[in-house]
């Protein structure tokens, strides 16, 4: 629950520190006292956009700071119940977000708002809006005079079925099926919706892979290839270079192996006479170790460059080949290979598409009966819960002055499976016997629409996982006589839930198990708002001055409405 809010310069608020417990908590004070910047103060907790308007007069920047213990659960609310299962929620999202979970049982959330920059902290980590809004859904559920249109949409209608059916896990297992469903009735769709290849195309598909496929290309081969043929173009060439080399080695008697032989024998004959001029004339050895050597290479180059003219054509066409396809289809043969890949793919796509239709409409099939099932379960579900929800919240209706009033929950089944269900559901009301019963999106009066709402919570109180419920002067529009039963209703739904009241009515206020007063007060030629707890004494004052008279009678009447 919020056991703390300190609000530093917002609006009329310099400075405010309210500590507060669980139960039922009334907020009351005249009109333009600054009961709205409390509320204003929360929303800016649960992720609300601010602008820089809020900042107080003087002032650099705005700050709320709200501390939730998360561990508690209410006086007479089931620490292991739904509000203490929250926690787990909490702490997934934070989790999540990369933050720590609340140890200490403690969730500190700021938000800081300049002129210039706004900042928002969890546990004095930076966060973001989102984040904020993510646990705001989480711990605060706020009512205002307007804030009830989300109970008027038939898609929230269906969740608060679905939590007062304890359907959770069935409502899992048919939107797993559903998402399953949908994404294989769409993969059949698309492909039988698809115009079929023309044969033009088919024709082009079947020419590139054959011709792709047939030229049989290994791309590690090219840099081989490509020095063959360099070698085979100009082999004329280097067949007469490397003629007139291997005729200057062996050059008939005139040849460098003739001079290097008379070169030997006159070496030798220095050697005879003079055995220490080996030391410098072994040299020669080598020299014509690799002359002989050299001469060797040349003839079996000259073998080699020396092509049979079809395997240089067929060289010549297989270069030629491969740099067409790489004009084609790539600058490269990697490029040119995935091409022929791709084009295999798609052509057997084409040629393959009534099986793959087959396969995937069995699919389909498949997982529309599983959702079927599984909806089928859900459904049963719901149509017990209905009645029960409906009875429920005719008994909270009673209480609040609606003796006769009918309000049905009504399933309709549709046609195609939706996200939610088979069916949609609508909540229907009839405040007067004898008229029809209506959606109640058709409810005119704010004053019918804000108890029909009270009634909704209190049926759904055990059910319902957001541990602080806000009220905003919902009773507004509520006439005098069925104040009392608001502030009843709402103290019982403190019973579960920490419920903080804004309210006009004194009949409300006196219900709270806290009863807080804001007041306007003007110090130094400035405006401020401020906010003390009222007990005993000044309890009743307040409730005197709420009742709108004064003397022994009010004051009585006052006492009265004190537990």
């Amino acid at each position: 629950m919020l056991t703390y809010l300190k609000i530093r310069n917002l609006a009329l608020v310099e400075r405010l520190d309210w500590e507060l417990g669980g139960g039922l908590v009334g907020v009351t004070g005249e009109t333009g006292a600054g009961k709205s910047v409390i509320v204003g103060a929360l929303k800016l907790v649960l992720g609300e956009r601010a602008g820089k308007g809020l900042i107080r007069t003087g002032a650099d920047q705005c700050q709320v700071e709200a501390v939730f213990n998360i561990d508690s659960a209410p006086p007479g609310g089931d620490g292991d119940g739904a509000v203490a299962g929250n926690v787990v929620a909490i702490d997934r999202v934070l989790e999540a977000r990369g933050f720590e979970r609340c140890e200490d049982g403690q969730l500190i959330i700021k938000r800081v708002v300049g002129k210039t920059a706004n900042r928002q902290f969890v546990n004095n980590s930076p966060a973001t809006l989102s984040v904020l809004k993510e646990l705001g859904a989480l711990l605060v559920d706020l009512h205002g005079p307007h804030d009830h249109q989300s109970l008027l949409s038939a898609e929230r209608q269906l969740v608060m079925l679905d939590a007062f059916a304890g359907a959770g896990k069935e409502v899992a297992a048919y939107t797993h099926c559903w998402r399953e469903w949908r994404e294989r009735r769409a993969g059949w769709e698309s492909l039988r919706d698809a115009e079929e290849a023309g044969e033009q195309e088919m024709d082009l598909l079947r020419h590139q892979v054959e011709e792709i496929e047939g030229a049989q290309i290994v791309v590690e081969d090219e840099e081989d290839l490509q020095e063959r043929y360099k070698r085979s173009s100009n082999s004329a060439k280097l067949s007469e270079v490397a003629g007139q080399a291997a005729g200057l080695i062996e050059g008939g008697g005139s040849g460098v192996m003739d001079r290097l032989g008379e070169l030997q024998r006159a070496v030798r004959e220095i050697e005879k006479h003079d055995p220490s001029a080996a030391e410098w004339t072994g040299g020669l050895e080598n020299a014509v170790v690799e002359m002989e050597e050299l001469d060797r290479r040349l003839r079996q180059y000259l073998e080699e460059i020396d092509l049979d003219p079809r395997q240089a054509a067929e060289l010549e066409e297989r270069v030629d080949l491969l740099e067409s396809l790489k004009r084609k289809y790539g600058p490269s043969l990697d490029e040119v290979v995935e091409r022929g890949a791709r084009a295999a793919d798609r052509l057997a796509a084409v040629e393959n598409r009534g099986d793959l239709l087959e396969k995937l409409e069995a699919e389909e099939r498949a997982a529309r009966a599983r959702l079927d099932s599984a909806g089928t379960v859900l459904s049963g579900k719901r149509r017990k819960a209905a009645p029960r929800l409906a009875r429920a919240i005719r008994g909270h209706l009673a209480e609040l002055g609606f003796k006769q009033a009918e309000l049905e929950v009504k399933l309709a089944r549709g046609g195609e499976p939706g996200a939610a269900g088979l069916e949609s559901v609508e909540f229907e009301f009839g405040p007067n016997p004898g008229e029809p019963l209506k959606p109640l999106r058709q409810i005119a009066s704010s004053g019918e629409i804000s108890r029909v709402m009270l009634s909704i919570k209190s049926a759904l109180a055990k059910q319902d996982r957001t541990p602080l419920m806000v009220f905003d002067e919902i009773d507004a529009n509520v006439g005098g006589e069925i104040a009392r039963a608001v502030g009843e209703k709402m103290a019982a739904l403190g019973e579960k839930h920490q419920v903080v009241a804004i309210t006009h009515f004194p009949q409300v206020a006196a219900t709270a198990a806290q009863h807080f007063l804001v007041e306007k007060v003007v110090e130094r030629g400035r405006t401020f708002s401020q906010l003390r707890e009222v007990r005993g004494e000044e309890r009743i004052d307040e409730l005197v001055r709420m009742l709108g008279g004064g003397g022994k009678q009010a004051r009585a009447m006052a006492k009265s409405l004190l537990p």
